[in-house]
């Protein structure tokens, strides 16, 4: 399954970043659920990484059809979608509308462990 890699600065306190996490585990969990398996995402994960620049958000999605669920996603006005694109927005100045899967990114190395190998 394709893996989407996004790397974002974070131009907002880590603690308005936590908010949002906070908010998506909590009162939004059910809308959070929804909203990833509406775009066939079956595992994304969000890491802070901090850089001479200050930190970075990365994101690493497992999607099933990326370009088909990018393309869904910019143009969905549901109101959980409205909420997360402004939250994202707001954080890392990075507009989903705009680039729904972020700048393009080379994946130059992977690796995995075959099935059965010691």
């Amino acid at each position: 399954m394709p893996l989407v890699v996004r790397m974002t600065p974070l131009r907002k306190p880590i603690g308005e970043l936590l908010k949002f996490v906070a908010a998506l585990r909590g009162p939004r969990r059910a809308e959070t659920t929804a909203f990833f398996r509406r775009y066939g995402v079956r595992h994304e994960s969000w890491h802070v990484q901090d850089t001479a620049d200050g930190l970075v958000v990365l994101v690493v999605t497992q999607i099933e059809a990326p370009a088909a669920a990018a393309e869904a996603y910019a143009a969905s006005t549901e109101p959980f979608e409205v909420w997360f694109k402004a939250q994202v927005l707001e954080l890392s100045g990075h507009d989903p509308n705009a680039d729904p899967l972020g700048p393009p990114t080379l994946a130059v190395f992977a690796w995995d462990d075959p099935p059965g190998k010691a």
